[in-house]
């Protein structure tokens, strides 16, 4: 008997000290990259605020040739919503609303998931002229993680993991734009 108090005790102790970490943890994660495109800042802000154009460069979109998308609204404009069907996990199921847009300089989105797992972010795609024949593209992601599942966000590596597919879409984005 006095094994198992013992046992619970060192539990209840572990536990305890998890719950406290994570009480001090950070709960938000923020994640941008950047690329600059021998394009003007016009023809590349149109491109990028259409959501349809965005399933052509994004890697998510791009994970399985089968996804099911839909779209609502007018395309581009706030308001508009793209939603996708995915059997692939990275992917899953989700929808992406267009929520600001601040014609050629930022699109604001708010980011909707389902499957696998419920979540909500919020993103955003800048441009910003460098040169008459120059832009630079910058596409963020930040969102909260609840406490107390927050004590995972260093073991994630959020920078890395969103941060290397964003990098691969915008490096996409250079590749159809150029």
């Amino acid at each position: 008997m006095l094994i198992i108090k013992r046992i619970l005790i060192i539990l209840i102790l572990i536990i305890s000290i998890i719950l406290i970490a994570a009480y001090f943890m950070p709960k938000e994660y923020a994640v941008e990259r950047e690329i600059t495109i021998n394009k003007p800042v016009d023809s590349v802000f149109n491109y990028v605020k259409s959501l349809k154009n965005q399933n052509e460069f994004s890697v998510w979109a791009n994970m399985d040739p089968k996804m099911k998308v839909n779209y609502k609204g007018i395309d581009g404009a706030v308001g508009s919503i793209s939603s996708w069907e995915s059997n692939v996990k990275e992917v899953g199921v989700g929808e992406q609303e267009i929520t600001k847009v601040i014609e050629n300089k930022r699109i604001d989105f708010a980011l909707r998931f389902k499957k696998p797992m419920e979540d909500t972010a919020v993103g955003f795609m800048s441009t910003e002229s460098v040169s008459n024949n120059q832009t630079k593209v910058k596409w963020g992601i930040s969102g909260v993680i609840p406490y107390p599942t927050n004590i995972m966000l260093p073991m994630l590596k959020m920078d890395q993991m969103i941060g290397n597919d964003l990098q691969k879409g915008l490096e996409n984005l250079k590749d159809k734009m150029e």
